[in-house]
């Protein structure tokens, strides 16, 4: 019997509220210009009401950055300004798109969500096989998700409206390239 999860990427203050460390770099604009954290809620919602099982995935660092690789032109720098530090406000999960109590959430210290996480283990123990996919970023976090979940067998639909990029272009043109490796659709038309 097949099996859905959602799967909410990266929906942390400092990267999506206004006052997050890394939110200037456009993706608080982008989801205030496009309602993404309200879609995302919508849809957190749907999943529930249908019983799917819904996951939470945070890009994170212990307070030492002992996990962060400096060289990365990325998240190098993120020690020398405090960001995305575990522990702390930046974070937490945004107020608009909380886990429940019972939904696991899964900490990564890169930006593939299953690169040296339990993520995998988590799905196949609780059967699923496809996985919807809402995030931040849709050219970083969620392709590269998408990307190893094609690959580890899983069905993949990428909610589009649900996900966010520094720019309409990178979210577009991540969009378009995604529809290689599973089904992109809209909150509206998912079908649970």
């Amino acid at each position: 019997m097949s099996r859905t999860a959602l799967l909410c990427i990266d929906y942390i203050n400092d990267i999506v509220h206004d006052d997050g460390k890394v939110s200037g770099k456009g993706y608080s604009d982008f989801v205030g210009r496009h309602g993404t954290l309200e879609a995302v809620g919508k849809l957190q919602e749907a999943a529930r009401s249908t019983n799917h099982l819904v996951i939470h995935v945070k890009v994170g660092f212990s307070p030492s950055y002992i996990e962060q690789n400096k060289n990365s032109p990325l998240t190098g720098k993120a020690h020398e300004f405090g960001a995305l530090k575990l522990g702390e406000w930046g974070t937490d999960f945004h107020d608009s798109v909380l886990p429940k109590e019972d939904e696991p959430i899964i900490t990564k210290n890169r930006v593939n969500p299953f690169h040296a996480t339990n993520l995998d283990l988590l799905l196949r123990a609780a059967g699923v096989d496809h996985i919807v996919m809402a995030g931040v970023s849709t050219d970083m976090a969620v392709e590269a998700c998408v990307r190893d979940a094609h690959d580890r067998d899983y069905r993949v639909t990428v909610i589009s409206d649900c996900c966010a990029a520094t720019s309409d272009e990178e979210h577009d043109n991540s969009l378009k390239t995604m529809t290689k490796f599973g089904t992109v659709t809209t909150a509206a038309e998912m079908n649970w």
